[in-house]
């Protein structure tokens, strides 16, 4: 099971599907390349590490078959307990499926509604593409670096 990774008491929650096969493999944040893309962006948008913790709707590493959408909604429970337990200022989802799950809308889309914020569970969420796809596809990274400037501007503006 993998929890989440970076600072716990990060005021920004970042929420991606599931953590990759190679997390907490040298018991390091930001391990894979995933997170060294999502790292490398933050910083350029003017968000540090501390800032961030990332967490995920499965909370399990992708192992073997099994049915993502029954583990999802038993999952979202665990994100209910982190969510109440942390209290982030901010959430930043990643990728369709996390936005699909933590918006509980199938159609849900980041293509639409990236650049806004959303109350999502009474918490102040904007969306992103998924690390995974900017480093696939170049051409989004621009998009990402917007989103997340779009998320420190918010956060610079609060007063802690």
């Amino acid at each position: 099971m993998v929890w989440g990774e970076g600072n716990p008491k990060a005021p920004i929650m970042i929420i991606l599907d599931n953590p990759g096969a190679r997390e907490n493999r040298e018991d390091e944040a930001f391990l894979c390349g995933t997170r060294q893309t999502l790292q490398e962006v933050a910083n350029e948008a003017g968000l540090n590490i501390d800032d961030l913790y990332v967490t995920f709707i499965l909370k399990r590493k992708p192992v073997r078959a099994y049915d993502k959408d029954l583990v999802r909604q038993i999952c979202m429970r665990h994100l209910e307990q982190q969510l109440q337990e942390k209290n982030p200022s901010l959430i930043l989802c990643l990728g369709n499926v996390a936005v699909q799950a933590f918006f509980q809308d199938p159609e849900a889309e980041v293509k639409s509604l990236r650049g806004s914020w959303h109350d999502v569970r009474g918490f102040q969420t904007a969306v992103a593409y998924h690390p995974l796809a900017v480093r696939r596809r170049p051409n989004l990274r621009h998009l990402f670096l917007e989103d997340l400037a779009f998320i420190a501007k918010r956060f610079h503006n609060l007063s802690f």
